[in-house]
């Protein structure tokens, strides 16, 4: 990843348009929320709390048995987004905010969804697919726990972002920093821990998502970037929905101004947040640099 050469005092704001990472925290919430409301007017009408499981939330995870799977199949994509406590919830928001800012800071604002719904559904696909091929998992199925939340999602991004800038630092004014891989150690280790009264196929979807997200990252430094048509397929559904659509003009030749220089040294710093430094050209990137050394930034 090639050093920045501009300074700016940009950052990624909870408000800035096309926040990647305020959606995903966003959805996450508003998916608790809806469920946490739904299971209270369950307990405020006297219905058996068992019913809530099996008539709500069942809808939203993902089962360990392909045959109940194969009659919801959406759940493959909702369950990572539901949570059954709010501690599940906060630990996951907490280590997401921690890679995914750090990501979205490196490649701008269309990697992290990409990597999150790659490394949430190759997870569940392995889970399912270890419950049902072995016996020990297999012959009694319907009793094996199912999986639910952000836990896989979150593990391929923190491996994308390790993979990324391992020696990207933290907490700058401790010694000089905390690398980011030994971040990602500490997150194993109390992710795993964590895991440790439940089955070894919700292990292994982390395992699994960890790999996307360090694959994900290796092929997009071969200039193979997954997550290309998935962001294609947003702006196309962002431009039907949207109320307003405004046609392209001609473009009409004008004399540069001092407000067209800062235009262009706006759309250029929201292309850097959009979609990350490396994809500037190498005119836009010795504009950027002899605007900074004019002081225009």
């Amino acid at each position: 990843m090639p050093e920045r050469s501009y300074k700016t005092n940009r950052s990624i704001l909870l408000g800035q348009d096309n926040n990647a990472l305020v959606y995903l925290v966003a959805i996450n919430l508003m998916v608790f929320a809806l469920l946490s409301f739904i299971k209270i007017i369950y307990y405020l009408s006297e219905i058996p709390i068992e019913l809530f499981y099996s008539q709500m939330q069942d809808w939203f995870i993902l089962p360990a048995s392909i045959e109940n799977y194969l009659s919801k199949p959406w759940v493959l994509f909702t369950y990572l987004f539901t949570h059954a406590s709010i501690w599940g919830l906060i630990s996951s928001l907490l280590w997401l905010w921690s890679f995914g800012y750090i990501l979205q800071d490196l490649t701008g604002n269309n990697k992290l969804i990409p990597i999150y719904l790659y490394g949430g559904i190759a997870g569940g696909i392995g889970y399912l697919l270890l419950m049902n091929i072995f016996p020990v998992w297999a012959n009694h199925i319907q009793t094996v726990q199912p999986l639910i939340g952000a836990g896989a999602a979150v593990m391929a991004v923190a491996a994308a972002t390790t993979t990324l800038a391992p020696n990207y630092r933290i907490f700058p004014l401790m010694n000089g920093g905390i690398p980011l891989w030994v971040l990602l150690i500490v997150y194993g280790l109390i992710d795993f821990a964590t895991l440790g009264s439940a089955n070894a196929g919700v292990a292994v979807s982390h395992l699994i998502a960890g790999g996307v997200g360090y694959l994900f990252i290796q092929q997009l430094r071969r200039g193979n970037d997954w997550a290309a048509w998935m962001n294609q397929f947003f702006h196309w559904l962002n431009d039907l929905f949207s109320p307003t659509k405004k046609e392209k003009a001609a473009p009409v030749k004008k004399k540069n101004t001092p407000q067209d220089t800062q235009e262009k040294i706006d759309a250029l710093l929201d292309k850097i947040n959009q979609e990350g430094y490396q994809f500037l050209t190498s005119e836009e990137k010795a504009f950027l640099k002899k605007a900074s050394k004019e002081d225009l930034l």
